[in-house]
């Protein structure tokens, strides 16, 4: 079931040609997480080395725990669905903000996965959180619902509603059948967290920048030209009044910060 999953992703990646275009990440960091969960499958390790335990992080310099307990995921007959499902979201949206709000921006998209994993393994440390893996993939689907609100999406049993919601609904969900909504609460904080300190502060509410991409990472992962021109759709920001004589046209400065435009919507018709 595991390899099967993979094979499907990477086949869908390369018949449609995307490899050829793009160095996505999304397909790398999917097997990645396929390759942990089999791994374990083979009996070759034991799963409690892969999962998250404080004491031994601290006391032990089990360094690579926290990032073994997010690509880990335990499959049994009662959570391969779940597993499957994981996969898909992950995929999912993940693709669609680096192919969308992240084009040609490998790096800002690197960030976003790296300062929630961050946040989401100290979240882990303090409250004792043995796997990681459900946290991260909300956190991904948070971002990617926030740029785009008012995409309509489908859920089960055919129910439609705003990508807005979709993250509130997940862990509603989740919460009714399987009793326990700490994960998706985790995703989506941290999710959250980034999307204000981000976008949200700096573009809504006209603070300072307290986020951004560190520059090596640009090193490493230049951005490409001939990608979108921004972030999806920003926060709306309250209209001001341009001063007369500023020379018309939509590219000029607001009160010592660009005025950015709307940039593309997302997922929209």
């Amino acid at each position: 079931m595991v390899i099967n999953s993979a094979v499907i992703i990477w086949e869908d990646v390369r018949t449609r040609g995307l490899v050829q275009k793009h160095p996505f990440h999304h397909p790398v960091l999917v097997c990645c997480l396929d390759c942990c969960s089999l791994y374990w499958e083979t009996g070759m390790i034991d799963f409690r080395n892969l999962m998250l335990f404080p004491e031994l992080v601290i006391s032990r310099f089990h360094l690579w725990r926290p990032l073994t307990a997010t690509l880990y995921f335990p499959i049994t007959p009662n959570t391969g669905f779940l597993y499957l499902v994981n996969l898909y979201f992950l995929y999912h949206y993940s693709s669609r903000l680096e192919t969308g709000a992240f084009d040609g921006r490998p790096a800002d998209y690197i960030f976003m996965l790296l300062f929630n994993w961050i946040c989401i393994v100290i979240t882990g440390m303090l409250m004792n959180m043995q796997l990681l893996m459900i946290p991260l993939i909300m956190s991904v689907l948070y971002v990617w619902a926030q740029f785009n609100k008012d995409t309509i999406v489908s859920f089960w049993f055919g129910t439609r509603f705003k990508a807005h919601y979709l993250p509130w609904v997940i862990l509603a969900f989740n919460f009714i059948i399987g009793g326990s909504f700490v994960n998706e609460l985790t995703g989506n904080l941290v999710g959250h967290l980034y999307f204000f300190l981000m976008f949200k502060y700096p573009m809504d509410l006209g603070g300072r920048a307290l986020l951004s991409t560190p520059q090596f990472l640009y090193r490493y992962f230049p951005t490409r030209r001939g990608g979108v021109s921004g972030f999806g759709v920003p926060p709306s920001r309250p209209a001001v009044q341009e001063p007369q004589g500023g020379g018309g046209g939509g590219g000029g400065v607001l009160r010592g910060r660009y005025n950015w435009g709307e940039g593309f919507r997302l997922g929209g018709e």
